[in-house]
């Protein structure tokens, strides 16, 4: 490729990652030859500089320079594009593992229980992932399955994947407007001083270098809007809560936790020790669980309902404090049918 162009981002490739893009597309273009080519302004998104960690809207214009491996100075292999190995076939075992996940396939679509402590996505230390399994989830079409939306990794829940280009983009569609509903319960170290309401407080990123987390922000924050409803309490120590986000940031359910004084159980990240209660045996994992998701289907066949059990961490929890899942849709879902 030895001429500037531009690629735009597709409908399926919704909040993915710059570098991330950029390995689906470019699988030469190596890490340290990707970040040089962004610290240089030779690759700029809408017309503006960028960094590695930038997540992508559909629509965007991404500005692509010659690619040709840079000449640099004999025995200067730095400069030069990692080629990336070839991926190995994916292990009988890694497909009996993800096969095991399934819950509903049809011809569009494939969805999911992800466990807590899968991640999604690779990263720095992260060999494992749900991305890098997909192969597994290909039965007799053929074709790789492929990410419409995430979870974070120590999440659970209802996860989505289309089985094929036209599903893909459509449910991107459906997932950027908003036009799916998301249940997700959670165990929260402490009580709301309500048992419902609607959490909206606008979303940024806090400086430092402890991971990636999110605050409130309301001068430069993204909107951020949940509604929530207490299922269940103990005391005052701890509640079931419900959770209906409206919007789709980052973390949003941890960080609105927040703002209800009640940081989710296991949650280190932004309850600190809060999340940690002490004097009561309860697992460490994080609780919070993508319980429920209801969506348009692709293929404009209805409305499709599913519905994820409990990770073991948290159904332990549960049977200790006597809480018992509802048998009834509204108990599943206490929320209105309209926001």
């Amino acid at each position: 490729m030895t001429e500037i162009s531009s690629r735009t981002v597709a409908p399926d490739e919704d909040d993915l990652r710059l570098d991330r893009w950029f390995k689906r597309h470019y699988p030469d273009v190596g890490h340290g030859w990707l970040q040089k080519l962004l610290r240089t302004g030779q690759i700029r998104v809408d017309g503006k500089r960028a960094k590695t960690n930038l997540r992508l809207s559909p629509g965007q214009a991404i500005r692509i320079p010659p690619l040709d491996a840079p000449s640099g100075k004999p025995g200067d292999r730095a400069a030069a594009p990692r080629r990336e190995k070839p991926s190995r076939d994916i292990t009988e075992a890694d497909q009996e593992f993800v096969r095991s996940l399934v819950i509903y396939k049809d011809d569009d679509l494939i969805a999911i229980n992800k466990p807590a402590g899968l991640a999604v996505q690779g990263g720095t230390n992260t060999r494992r992932h749900l991305d890098g399994l997909l192969d597994g989830l290909m039965y007799d079409l053929g074709e790789r399955p492929r990410l419409v939306h995430r979870l974070d990794k120590d999440t659970s829940g209802v996860m989505l994947l289309a089985r094929n280009r036209v599903a893909a983009a459509r449910m991107g569609t459906t997932f950027r407007q908003r036009e799916t509903r998301k249940i997700y319960w959670a165990a929260v170290a402490g009580v709301p001083e309500l048992s419902q309401g609607r959490i909206d407080a606008p979303l940024g990123k806090l400086p430092g270098r402890a991971g990636e987390r999110v605050g409130v922000d309301d001068v430069n924050g993204k909107s951020a809007v949940t509604l929530y409803h207490v299922m269940d309490r103990s005391a005052n120590r701890l509640a079931w809560i419900a959770f209906w986000p409206l919007t789709g940031r980052t973390h949003q359910l941890r960080a609105h936790a927040m703002v209800l004084d009640t940081p989710i159980l296991g949650d280190g990240k932004y309850g600190g020790a809060g999340a940690f209660l002490t004097g009561i045996e309860i697992p460490r994992q994080l609780h919070l669980h993508a319980r429920r998701l209801v969506t348009p289907h692709p293929s404009g066949r209805g409305v499709l309902q599913l519905d994820a059990e409990m990770p073991p961490h948290m159904k332990k929890t549960w049977a200790d404090f006597g809480w018992f899942e509802p048998s009834t849709e509204e108990e599943i879902d206490p929320f209105p049918e309209e926001a």
